[in-house]
């Protein structure tokens, strides 16, 4: 007997969702149970969710439901049900972070991120796969296995944040929360065609992450974001979790910008293929020349141009990350209590990639920040800037793990400048039917630019398209 599809409504936007469960036309217990029952279909091929929270999840449902009832909503989240990154900490539920060290480490409490989603009345499903210590652009590690892509098995969905992504598109969560250090909210999203965004440096408190504050001249790198099925999603979430912590000495407090308030047609946009370092395949080409011709066509003034010193800023990242990353790593694995790290973090530590001692040296931090200030300097002429986060679509099992860091510049070069970036899908790929989806990038603090770009492309025909997953299998284990 054919099995029946899922409830449509579990690829619905959680925007659409709170306000369907706030008219009480259906209730938070119903599309939580129905998200399980998705988790339990998917999962076999995708591996994606690697705890579930189901008792406390329709516990927490009921309690929106009965509030609901009442007349009560917590916030814009009130009864939508959502799924955590698994290096995030999360009061009662296992978070490993992919490390032997945390296998069985239950956090005491939230991290101020996922108290705020609560508190804003998310329903905390599930959480979801990393590789070890998030480092890695294979969702994979030794607790927990490989994740898979769903819109197909047999490639990956990118790292470190593939699980996230990967549940979100499948239909098994409506938004989750990831982290992103080097394109590991963006380069996945573009691998399963969903949204995200990783936000100005300062802008989220990184308090109870596997990859904390605290690390010197690498704090700027990490930032946590929200990734959705649709754009919209994402400004609800941001503005939950952003702002001081009292504890992340990083953060800011600075009011966001609401993407609402932005016209679009005012912009000045500046768009490229190639940075001056890799060039995108076809398809990423076509995806940023679509959504530029869209933008065009909403009255956006486009000039083809990048900023030169994104060469020079991808240089500086590498002797950056060479200088201290191996301490770091090492550093984390110690205070985490993991004696091996996994074949991934092992293979890192004992490349040629990371020799430095643990030290910078003061020269370096001076060429950062000209070169962040060239950076600037470019801005003012444009608003944005459209491009590619990646090379290609998806790549099989095992092929991000053979690439040098310089194939990830197009995202890592705007962790080290600090700036808000996000991804939207924005077409298909032309053989394989793989989501494509492009970058835009704004200056710090301008979120509200990001968010109002991507939506426009979004709503001018790009956006998520949910998987065929009827018949996917997942892949023997290489």
């Amino acid at each position: 007997m054919t099995e029946p599809p899922p409830p449509e409504y579990l690829f619905w936007s959680a925007a659409r969702l709170a306000r369907t469960i706030r008219s009480g036309e259906l209730t938070s217990r119903t599309v939580t149970g129905a998200c399980f029952e998705q988790i339990a279909r998917v999962n076999p091929v995708i591996n994606a969710a690697v705890r579930v929270a189901a008792d406390s999840a329709m516990e927490e449902a009921g309690k929106c439901d009965r509030e609901a009832a009442g007349g009560r909503f917590r916030g814009p989240l009130h009864g939508v049900p959502i799924s955590i990154k698994d290096s995030i900490d999360t009061a009662g539920i296992v978070t490993t972070g992919g490390t032997e060290g945390r296998r069985g480490f239950v956090p005491e409490r939230d991290a101020p991120v996922v108290r705020r989603l609560r508190e804003a009345g998310a329903v905390l499903l599930a959480k979801t796969n990393t590789p070890e210590l998030t480092m890695g652009g294979e969702t994979v590690n030794t607790i927990y296995g490989r994740t898979c892509n769903p819109y197909d098995p047999a490639r990956s969905p990118g790292g470190s944040s593939g699980g996230s992504v990967a549940l979100v598109a499948a239909g098994g969560s409506y938004l989750e929360l990831g982290s992103d250090t080097g394109g590991s909210i963006r380069e996945p999203a573009h691998f399963c065609g969903v949204a995200g965004i990783k936000p100005t440096s300062g802008c989220v408190p990184r308090t109870g992450h596997i990859v904390p504050w605290g690390l010197g001249a690498f704090d700027c790198l990490t930032q946590i974001g929200p990734i959705a099925r649709y754009v919209g999603d994402l400004w609800p979430a941001l503005s939950c979790v952003a702002g001081p912590d009292d504890v992340d000495p990083g953060v800011v407090p600075a009011r966001l910008r609401d993407p609402r308030d932005v016209d679009v047609g005012d912009l000045r946009i500046a768009w490229h293929l190639g940075n001056g370092i890799v060039t995108p395949d076809a398809d990423l080409c076509r995806a940023v020349r679509d959504a530029a011709a869209g933008l065009s066509d909403r009255g956006v003034v486009l000039m083809e141009d990048c900023p030169a010193v994104l060469p020079e800023l991808s240089r500086l990242l590498v002797e950056l990350r060479r200088s201290l990353l191996r301490e770091i790593l090492h550093g984390l694995l110690e205070a985490y209590g993991t004696r091996t790290p996994g074949p991934g973090l092992k293979a890192l530590l004992s490349s040629g990639t990371l020799s430095g001692g643990g030290s910078v040296d003061n020269r370096l931090l001076q060429r950062i920040d000209r070169a962040r200030g060239r950076a600037l300097r470019f801005m003012r002429d444009h608003d944005a800037i459209l491009c590619a986060p990646s090379i290609s679509p998806a790549r099989l099992h095992g092929a991000n793990a053979a690439m040098d860091y310089e194939h990830w510049s197009p995202v890592t070069v705007y962790n080290l400048l600090g700036w808000p970036c996000g991804v939207v899908r924005s077409g298909t790929s032309a053989a394989g039917d793989l989501p494509v989806g492009v970058q835009v990038v704004a200056p710090p603090w301008r979120e509200d630019i990001v968010l109002a770009v991507l939506e426009e492309i979004e709503r001018s025909g790009g956006g998520y398209r949910p998987p065929d997953m009827a018949s996917a299998t997942a892949p023997e284990p290489s």
